[in-house]
């Protein structure tokens, strides 16, 4: 194999792609050519040929496979190995959460989280940006636009650019600096906007209008669900294609929560899974939380949240076009929408770092929060297994100065400290 070719990241295998349809109203419409939404404005589902896949794929074949995403490739839809972009999108690991569980009398092993921080670029971005980057390639798309609350810029930065495209990125102005220098640093235009990612998305729409820059934004065009389905497939793998009892899981946009379903839906079409499937939990903050009311209310569609405010960049998205397939996969699954304070998210980020170790983003601490809440009400029961997801690395944030300084002009004795 040679690590410079991303054609030989896999080997030629058939492609299952049949066609995409509306989420919203079923209309289809042809594989094969770009697309952004449906006629209706809503979000495009891509649709697999399930019984060639299960013909042509077992899990005794898929298991001795490289551990990466491209292992996945019969339910992609990228048709052709030298159209893939690739930074070695690795499987990630779950790693238990003991101590913290402990407190609220969970059993070793019943608490867990799914470290999404060790993709390239640091965050599950990567996964819907590498098949949305691979897919426009493919269709023959030159330049990319989208918003961004920080790392979804950052992985189309770099996808983009080992693409050949040009890439122009919109971001809020208090997105984290880290995030910003990083998607500059990857060589796209990007440009800080007084105001939240719609109002970033709004400029995208009309640059994209004038410019001809091809939208990328979430859920605006159909392939970034695909890369964020992989999440749903390799964890069933990962846990012997026997399902955790609830999923807890960081929702702005909604791409992964919504993936994720629709991953689920295609293993038990292949019959791979049973029917047991996890309760999907949609975690909001406070102060940014449409699908929650929107769920509470027992709405399809989320009206838009006004003043829209968390330190959680990631998941303060006062509107999404997918908001009816979150609220859908939510009900559908006995799952529920729930929202954290700042604070509550804040304390469990710094919790599981000092008691087992890991740093959290803090999207990810707002699952736990989330966690504590459900498991503190008897929503989450003793003996069921749940499992958070952390979308990023904790490195990517500001973190507290907790150091201490020492005198280095004045003899020190260790015994004193």
């Amino acid at each position: 194999m040679t690590p410079a070719s991303n054609a030989n990241l896999v080997t030629d295998r058939p492609t299952f792609v049949t066609h995409l349809e509306c989420g919203l109203t079923g209309q289809r419409y042809e594989a094969d050519q770009l697309h952004g939404l449906s006629d209706a404005g809503r979000p495009l589902l891509v649709r697999y040929d399930l019984d060639g896949v299960g013909n042509a794929l077992d899990r005794e074949t898929l298991a001795a496979r490289p551990r990466d995403l491209w292992r996945w490739r019969e339910l992609l839809p990228v048709r052709d190995t030298a159209n893939i972009v690739s930074l070695g999108e690795i499987d990630t690991p779950i790693v238990a959460l003991d101590q913290i569980g402990k407190a609220l009398g969970a059993a070793p092993g019943e608490l867990l989280v799914k470290d999404e921080g060790r993709l390239p670029t640091g965050s599950f971005k990567a996964r819907g940006l590498v098949m949305a980057i691979s897919m426009a390639k493919e269709l023959g798309v030159t330049a990319i636009a989208m918003p961004t609350n920080g790392n979804a810029g950052a992985a189309a930065a770099a996808y983009a650019a080992q693409a050949g495209m040009e890439a122009i990125i919109f971001c809020p102005d208090d997105t984290p600096e880290i995030n910003v220098r990083e998607i500059a640093a990857q060589g796209a235009r990007v440009y800080r906007v007084n105001g939240l990612i719609d109002d970033c998305g709004k400029l995208v729409r009309e640059g994209c209008a004038a410019r001809g820059w091809f939208d990328l934004s979430t859920l605006k065009e159909p392939y970034r669900i695909e890369g964020k389905k992989t999440m749903g497939l390799e964890l069933a793998e990962q846990f012997g294609w026997d399902l955790p009892d609830v999923i807890f899981y960081p929702t702005g946009g909604g791409t992964g929560l919504i993936g994720m379903w629709k991953a689920f839906k295609e293993l038990q079409a292949l019959g791979w899974v049973g029917d047991k499937l996890p309760r999907m939990v949609a975690v909001q903050a406070e102060g940014c939380a449409p699908m929650v009311r929107a769920w509470e209310q027992g709405e399809r569609h989320a009206a838009r949240w006004e003043d829209a405010h968390t330190i959680a960049a990631g998941i303060r998205v006062p509107q999404a076009v997918g908001d009816f397939l979150i609220l859908d996969a939510v009900r559908e699954s006995n799952g529920r929408a729930m929202a954290v304070s700042d604070a509550d998210l804040a304390r469990a980020v710094d919790d599981t770092a000092t008691s087992d170790g890991l740093l959290l983003c803090p999207e990810g601490g707002a699952t736990l929060a989330a966690w504590r809440q459900a498991k503190s009400e008897g929503w989450v029961k003793d003996g069921e297994i749940a499992l958070l997801f952390n979308c990023a690395t904790g490195l990517k944030y500001p973190l507290p100065d907790k150091s201490r300084t020492l005198d280095r002009n004045a003899p020190v004795d260790w015994r004193a400290i």
